[in-house]
């Protein structure tokens, strides 16, 4: 009876590429709402930070490839492995400019600090790995 069931639950959700869709639609839709937000707002404060660390504030137009482009590709599953690859580049650059000093720390709410951070950095090498599957835009691009 409980193997019945359990092979049944299996089969039902047994759909890798909606899984691979549906991990796309989340970690590019979530990630394009920070891009936006810098797109709109602009990346001042970002070149700030690089400024600050003695590096060229013009770096930090490239958020705008690792938080809007990328994500959007991702989304469409066209260059999806090398656009995560990116993202994922992005999160460490992320942690290394406004994470670093958190690492060991808990936020107001007791969530680790960088957690978005090390979630959209995990979900970006598992994109990578796993490639968009069925659902794209461009199955040969994956």
């Amino acid at each position: 009876m409980v193997k019945s069931l359990l092979n049944a639950v299996n089969n039902m959700f047994s759909h890798e590429d909606l899984g691979r869709l549906l991990l796309r639609l989340l970690v590019g839709g979530l990630m394009l709402f920070h891009g936006l937000h810098k797109l709109i707002g602009g990346i001042d404060g970002i070149a700030g930070m690089l400024v600050s660390k003695g590096l060229p504030g013009f770096i930090a137009y490239g958020v705008l490839i690792g938080e809007v482009l990328c994500p959007i590709l991702i989304i469409l599953g066209v260059l999806t492995r090398p656009s995560a690859l990116v993202l994922a580049f992005t999160m460490v650059v992320a942690w290394l400019l406004v994470g670093i000093g958190k690492t060991g720390t808990l936020d107001a709410t007791g969530a680790w600090a960088i957690e978005s951070i090390v979630y959209f950095f995990i979900a970006a090498l598992v994109i990578a790995f796993i490639g968009a599957g069925r659902y794209s835009v461009a199955p040969a691009w994956k």
